[in-house]
């Protein structure tokens, strides 16, 4: 695996890459908010691990900015600003898990490993549905499975990756409700601090970005959230 530390902290850095190193992952670090991205772009990395306070800018707006130009890599933030706050909003700029300091290595180690998996396993499904391309639509919506993108008369909608999986999910089931729980598990995959009520959230800002594409965005008391197109 190959990790991107973005951590100020010098002796967290060289703490993290001891330790990672030996658990046969490869870390490369860095340490200035202004120079992350450019070094996310150029990067390979498999799992990003992403301080929030950074000099040079905020980490909640350099994951906001590596969001908008596409990068789709897995974050994990991990920092000492543990309040709700901090945790919904990283998640709902497209982190995928989220450990406040201080913590276990373990567990470090067994979320990356997580998020890890989630991507190989994605980026395999791509490939065997480039083979097998299937379309769905509902409403004015339609959703290419080859491509993993959703699009609104002819254009790609613009969504976070939760986002992203929460509708492909309700996409491949339209007019049937789809569990909070089951949601839950694909959208917030390996996440252990995170509450159920997280994915209400990426269905209320979803909802609103589906205003005026002809499909409701419905929630069943005890059954979960289906998708159905307008009557």
């Amino acid at each position: 695996m190959k990790l991107l530390l973005i951590e100020d902290d010098a002796s967290m850095q060289t703490a993290l890459k001891r330790a990672l190193s030996r658990r046969e992952i490869d870390v490369t670090l860095c340490s200035d908010g202004l120079l992350a991205l450019e070094q996310w772009l150029n990067s390979q990395a498999d799992v990003v691990v992403l301080d929030l306070s950074l000099p040079g800018q905020d980490g909640l707006q350099l994951l906001s900015q590596a969001r908008g130009r596409g990068l789709t890599t897995p974050v994990l933030i991990l920092t000492a600003r543990g309040t709700v706050g901090d945790r919904v909003m990283g998640l709902n700029l497209g982190a995928d898990d989220y450990l406040a300091k201080p913590f276990d290595l373990d567990e470090l180690e067994a979320r990356l490993r997580a998020l890890h998996r989630r991507r190989t396993k994605n980026e395999v499904s791509a490939v065997n549905l480039d083979t097998n391309p299937e379309q769905y639509s509902v409403g004015e919506l339609r959703y290419d499975q080859a491509s993993g993108a959703i699009y609104h008369l002819g254009l790609a909608l613009e969504l976070t990756p939760r986002e992203l999986t929460l509708l492909q999910t309700l996409m491949l089931r339209p007019g049937h409700a789809v569990a909070k729980e089951k949601l839950f598990e694909l959208v917030f995959p390996g996440a252990i601090d995170v509450q159920y009520e997280a994915v209400e959230v990426v269905v209320y800002r979803l909802r609103k970005k589906l205003i005026g594409k002809k499909v409701n965005l419905m929630t069943l008391r005890g059954l979960g959230y289906l998708l159905k197109a307008e009557s």
